[in-house]
């Protein structure tokens, strides 16, 4: 047939398509993601650190943010400082009367009034520039005289400290200090009002007027003897060469702090955090009753240079549940990278399975597409021959006209069913077949597809014997379908079984179903192969290797055809050798029965 040949290749490329996809996943798909597993499986030993780093970096936002709520208690205590002083000076004097005398009345009880009107101060003094000291009297207490005895010749400004002073720019430490000089010797500032910072070369010292510069108040923290000593100072707008200042108590500054130390809700189920002051000593916990006895802290944080030394430290409450944590994300890691291989490789072989089918199928249109310009090579070849022969009268006898007639009518009709059975089989693919069913009796689709195939059988040597029941057998289906099927079945006794030399239909009614059996006494099917004969293009003998001719689409067509009418085909070894093709359709008598 002309075109032939050249099919075969054009077919063939779609095995090349299969493959070129299959290594594209390959190199895609399944390398990458088990790449990616493989990077996953080695991070799980990282799960610890990763649940720390995570720990550790929620507990320094946790003391940040209760550094900065201590910086608002301060705050707030200056700020009480601030109006109690505004309050004892009273009113401010008349414009261009403001003498230092104005201020006598206050500066030189101003330690007895302020400790009178707020709890948290030690000690109230009154300096100037001048390098007065009005407040507190020496005689007027213990503490007032310890007082004056520290730090009278440094608030009166005959004397010079070395400072660290914070700034805008952050603290700047001192050379002496971190060659380790006594905390005694230094004064840690901070002004908090203009922001104003002091040259960032240390001097070898300051005053306490070059400490507080410009500024209206301020803090400053001093180490006496190793001890913190908190002073909080005040100039009054109206005469800016007077400071008033206090010392605050220690335990009531202790108090204040330690109160201010309060964790949000939701940090508290986590973390529990500590303050420290300059001698490690707890001045407030939170939740209270948390201890630190060997326990590590997961942050720390400097409270700042208003109180040096002192510090916030954040610890687990639960220590043991970092781990417990870290045990269930490394397992839930882990099972998320099993699943994740697991269907990996379940895809994978699914994939792989249905290329290989693809390959086969792939193969197998080529099979069909030399298998059929075979057979249409072959009866079309003998049509042409018998039918030259006829036409040009060389054969005169009419029992010879008769027979080569017969044999351009049975090519002829071989043919149509190959061209029928692949016009049907792309109808069903893409299913724009439809099969009209109504009642029949079954018995007369038997009766014309074993009147139809009887001849070729009979050619083949194959005797063809009917068993029909003598009542109707009524089923719900359509005739001609029935008639192909069983046309179908019956070629392939002629193909594969004509060495029998013996076939049988029978008609037969066994339950609620109407069973038709084609049966032979060849070779039968393959072991093993008895589903797999209706899969399309599949055939148990390649016709290329055994000569044997056919499509692989005949039995496809049936089960097909047969399941649209609401039926089964089945395929079986027959004892004794040979095959079974049982075609079974709903009894529409037994149907009937049932429903009433």
């Amino acid at each position: 047939m002309p075109g032939g040949p050249g099919l075969p290749n054009v077919v063939a490329d779609p095995v090349k398509s299969v493959k070129k996809v299959a290594l594209v996943f390959v190199l895609a798909v399944f390398v990458p993601a088990s790449l990616l597993a493989w990077l996953a499986v080695r991070s799980l030993r990282d799960q610890q650190l990763v649940v720390e780093r995570q720990a550790t970096l929620l507990a320094e936002e946790t003391a940040e943010r209760l550094v900065r709520q201590l910086g608002e208690q301060l705050t707030a205590l200056r700020a009480e400082f601030t109006n109690h002083t505004e309050r004892l000076l009273g009113p401010p004097p008349a414009a261009g009367n403001e003498r230092l005398a104005d201020f006598a009345p206050v500066r030189g009880s101003f330690d007895e009034q302020l400790r009178a009107a707020w709890a948290p101060a030690a000690v109230g003094f009154a300096v100037s520039f001048a390098g007065e000291c009005y407040s507190p009297s020496m005689f007027s207490s213990a503490e007032a005289r310890s007082f004056r005895l520290a730090n009278e010749l440094f608030l009166c400004n005959r004397e010079s400290v070395e400072v660290v002073w914070n700034g805008p720019k952050g603290r700047i430490p001192l050379r002496d200090l971190e060659q380790g000089v006594q905390k005694s010797q230094a004064v840690f500032a901070n002004n908090g009002q203009s922001g104003q910072m002091m040259p960032s070369t240390p001097a070898t010292g300051r005053s306490f007027r070059d400490l507080i510069g410009s500024d209206r108040e301020g803090a400053v923290s001093r180490f006496v003897d190793d001890r913190l000593q908190l002073l909080l100072w005040y100039r009054p707008p109206a005469n800016p060469f007077l400071v008033f200042g206090a010392q605050l108590r220690p335990e009531a500054l202790r108090e204040r702090l330690g109160a201010a130390l309060r964790l949000e809700p939701a940090v508290a189920a986590e973390f529990a955090a500590v303050l420290w002051d300059d001698d490690r000593q707890p001045v407030g916990t939170a939740p209270t009753a948390f201890g630190t006895a060997g326990r590590r802290a997961l942050a720390a944080a400097e409270v700042g240079d208003v109180l040096p030394h002192w510090r916030v430290a954040v610890f687990a409450t639960d220590p043991a549940r970092l781990s417990a944590a870290a045990v269930t994300a490394r397992l839930t890691l882990g099972l998320l990278v099993l699943v994740l291989l697991l269907a990996i490789g379940a895809g994978s072989w699914l994939i792989v399975a249905d290329l290989r089918r693809q390959l086969a199928l792939a193969r197998q249109k080529t099979d069909f597409v030399s298998n059929v310009s075979h057979e249409l090579k072959t009866p079309l070849t003998s049509i042409r021959m018998f039918a030259e022969l006829l036409a040009e009268e060389r054969v005169t006898e009419p029992e010879k006209r008769r027979q080569f007639l017969g044999i351009i009518g049975a090519e002829a009709a071989r043919l149509t069913r190959l061209i029928n059975n692949v016009l049907d089989f792309a109808r069903l693919e893409r299913g724009e077949h439809r099969c009209e069913l109504r009642e029949l009796d079954l018995r007369e689709p038997v009766r014309e597809a074993a009147a139809a195939c009887r001849p070729p059988l009979e050619a083949a040597g194959v005797q063809l014997e009917v068993a029909l029941p003598p009542d109707a057998v009524t089923v719900r289906g359509n005739h001609d379908a029935l008639v192909q099927v069983l046309v179908n079945l019956l070629s392939n006794v002629e193909k594969y079984a004509a060495a029998g030399r013996r076939a049988e239909v029978a008609l037969a009614v066994r339950g609620s179903a109407a069973v038709i059996e084609v049966a032979d006494r060849g070779p039968g099917v393959p072991p093993g192969c008895e589903g797999r004969v209706f899969e399309q293009f599949f055939r148990g003998h390649d016709s290329l290797a055994s000569g044997i001719q056919g499509s692989g689409l005949g039995l496809t067509l049936a089960r097909q055809l047969v399941r649209a009418q609401g039926g089964e085909v089945e395929c079986a070894q027959r004892e004794g050798g040979g095959s079974r093709f049982l075609v079974r359709l709903p009894h529409s008598a037994s149907t009937a029965a049932s429903s009433t």
